[in-house]
Order: structure tokens, then C-alpha cells, then sequence
């Protein structure tokens, strides 16, 4: 907060003084304590980052919290793709060889070979892809790009780079299963 140190210090008691029922608001309403956790902190942080002076400080950081909870409620969680499949008798997962395929280092002339054709399939697959649909799905899967950082580059709003990278997604499951599936039968 930029109203001085003996706005801080106020804001710092209040702080001090609701904590502890700010923290049972939180966890009471969040299923994972570490977010709960993360929730207080966050709010706190959010607190400090005020710059017009909070006339009820425990007000605005149950508004906060509350705010929060809510936002990350709407968040889609991504789950691992193991989530999607169970584990055989000796815990291999199939997809997890097929990821040390493409992102690993080929210990053979087998593996170098595998690897360099799940890349062009891929690659052929993607080039079927709309520019945009492309675009999105490469920059943020391949390049390591959040969605956020997109967004600025392109001018293009969130939503619908998530829109346009869900559309890649299903585009390139369907053209890829029939490989994937030849790939991981026993």
C-alpha cells in the first residue's frame, strides 16, 4: 500500500487482527489446503498492492477472498494425460513412453528412428491445422509461451486462444489416435 508507513502499519493490524478468521472463511470454503493457503497469501499480496487507502480493511479482504475463490473455481484444471489411464500390473503408463519418445534423448537407432516419425506425423497433422489453431497449440505447447504472453504478441484475447488451442487439441487427437493406438497396442 503507497499511502505511507503509518498507513501500512494501520492496514498491518487489521491484517494482524482478522487473520485467523479470514484464514477459517477460506478453508472452510476450499476443498485443498494448499490452496487455501495460497488463497490468504494471494488476498495479502493483493492488500499490499492497494493504492487508494481501504477505509474497512477486514471488509475488502473477505470481498477479496471471496473473489479469488471464485476465479479459481472457473479456472479448467488440467489434469496429467497418466490421470486418464490406469496403471498396468508393473506401473507402466503407454503415454509415458510415447513422451520419452518425442521429448527424451533416442538411446538406439530404433528410438531415433520413432521419434523422428512422431515428429513428422505430427507435424503433417499440425500443418492441417488452421494458422491460428496452429499458432496457438505451438507457441503454447511447444514453446513454452503462457496464454497471457500470446495474447500480448497477438493481440487476441485469451478466450479465444484457449478457444483455438482446444480446437487443435480434439483436431489433433482424432488424427493421431489410429498411430497412437498402433504404437502402444501390446
Amino acid at each position: 500500500m503507497k499511502a505511507g508507513t503509518a498507513g501500512h502499519s494501520r492496514v498491518m493490524l487489521a491484517l494482524t487482527a482478522c487473520r485467523s478468521k479470514l484464514k477459517a472463511f477460506i478453508v472452510g470454503r476450499t476443498p485443498i489446503r494448499d490452496d487455501a493457503d495460497d488463497i490468504l497469501q494471494e488476498v495479502t499480496w493483493q492488500l499490499m498492492k492497494v493504492e487508494q487507502p481501504v477505509e474497512n480493511v477486514a471488509a475488502w479482504l473477505f470481498r477479496a477472498a471471496r473473489n479469488e475463490m471464485t476465479d479459481r473455481a472457473r479456472k479448467k484444471r488440467e489434469l496429467p494425460l497418466s490421470d486418464y489411464y490406469s496403471d498396468d500390473d508393473d506401473g507402466f503408463l503407454p503415454e509415458d513412453e510415447l513422451a520419452e519418445t518425442l521429448f527424451g534423448v533416442p538411446q538406439s537407432p530404433e528410438d531415433e528412428y520413432l521419434s523422428q516419425l512422431l515428429w513428422d506425423e505430427l507435424e503433417d497433422a499440425m500443418s492441417e491445422l488452421p494458422v491460428a489453431q496452429r499458432e496457438a497449440f505451438e507457441k503454447t505447447e511447444l514453446h513454452g509461451y503462457s496464454f497471457k504472453e500470446l495474447a500480448e504478441e497477438t493481440g487476441t484475447s485469451v478466450q479465444a486462444l484457449l478457444s483455438r488451442k482446444h480446437k487443435a487439441v480434439l483436431y489433433l487427437r482424432t488424427r493421431l489416435r489410429t498411430l497412437y493406438d498402433e504404437l502402444t497396442e501390446d
